[in-house]
């Protein structure tokens, strides 16, 4: 399999669109149509995780974290990126980063974290917006459910949990074609009027050119007419943290020592205990203080996440309980999912999980 087969499945599980503009998501060092001997997967690439690649015949590195953020002027080795770089170039060993857009989708990394704290009924905690366009397309009422079909197979019209989702009115067409004019029906130089039914789609925008593409050949006009506007209607299955329910409630104290075990961390920075129950949970793997206000605002009795700072302890304001589990810790089963996305769907491909810890922090006990 070429490096751009596995990266063209992982993005469309988590589309690129979906990163933040701070970010570097994507394939950063190598040539997409080189074959995959094995894959590593990690949350880090160190030179450590490239060296393992080499002695365990990896030619690909899948990480959640890119190496490269900012753009890179001279790579002369003098800090561990650079060396990062020079090593994996020379050993011809290719680097892939799914980060934020592996944060945002809903089965993502919140998602690995609300498994792991067998959360229910989970919902993203802040939707994204500007993803989303409609597309409203006129053709005649035979050719009416061949487009529709179409578009919903190119992926247009799922709404949430409710796919092949559309809205149709009919109405008459006009047009005159010319000399030059092929048209389907009607003749050179007399206005035609025509029954039709216009389409109504609700598409992510990165799909927008397989949604056109499909389009003529479903089609029957020689000029097709249609819009596209842009929404900005929040996308319920994008965007960042995550919310859901325990099964059972649980004290403040029970709750920290489960997700101590089930998380697997040695230390949790946490809040004032406020001696309530604990039921509904926010999540956010990584740096997620951004998001306390949401979390504040969906009425979550804890937030778990990570580098929050000393005076923002402070914004919970006894209204929340706030548990800081560490930045690798949070994000530490994402692992784990990488190699569970990829095996689900190429079963007989070589893939491994790195033996590194990538931790920069650590702690005495």
């Amino acid at each position: 399999m070429k490096i751009s087969e596995l990266t063209q499945f992982l993005e469309q599980y988590a589309p690129l669109n979906y990163q933040e503009s701070y970010d570097n998501a994507g394939l950063i060092v190598g040539n997409p149509n080189t074959q995959i001997t094995q894959a590593l997967i990690c949350l880090d690439c160190i030179e450590a995780v490239v060296d393992e690649a080499v002695a365990t015949n990896c030619n690909l590195i899948i990480a959640h974290h890119p190496i490269v953020f900012k753009g890179l002027k001279k790579i002369t080795g003098k800090n561990y990126v650079e060396r990062v770089i020079i090593k994996a170039i020379q050993n011809n060993i290719a680097i892939y980063a799914t980060h934020t857009n592996l944060d945002s989708v809903i089965n993502g990394v919140n998602g690995k974290i609300a498994e792991k704290l067998e959360l229910q009924n989970c919902q993203i905690l802040a939707p994204k917006n500007g993803l989303l366009n409609k597309l409203a397309v006129f053709v005649p009422l035979a050719f009416a459910d061949t487009l529709r079909q179409a578009l919903f197979n190119a992926g247009a019209g799922n709404i949430g949990n409710f796919s092949e989702a559309s809205f149709n009115t009919q109405g008459k067409g006009t047009f005159k074609g010319n000399n030059l004019s092929n048209a389907f029906v009607g003749e050179k130089n007399v206005q035609h009027h025509e029954a039709e039914t216009k389409i109504e789609v609700i598409f992510e925008n990165h799909l927008t050119v397989q949604i056109l593409q499909v389009m003529p050949s479903n089609h029957p006009y020689q000029e097709i007419a249609y819009d596209i506007y842009p929404l900005n209607n929040a996308h319920q299955q994008v965007g960042s943290g995550l919310i859901g329910q325990l099964p059972v409630e649980l004290t403040e104290e029970e709750f920290l020592i489960s997700l101590k075990d089930k998380m697997n961390v040695s230390v949790i920075r946490h809040t004032n205990l406020l001696n309530k129950k604990i039921k509904t949970v926010a999540v956010c793997g990584g740096s997620g203080s951004f998001l306390l206000g949401n979390a504040l605002a969906a009425k979550a009795d804890v937030f778990v996440s990570a580098d929050f700072k000393y005076h923002e302890f402070f914004d919970a304001d006894n209204k929340i309980l706030i548990a800081d589990i560490g930045h690798y810790e949070s994000e530490q089963f994402t692992q784990e999912l990488l190699m569970q996305i990829i095996t689900n769907k190429f079963p007989t491909f070589a893939v491994r999980l790195t033996k590194i810890n990538t931790n920069p922090i650590k702690y005495l006990v």
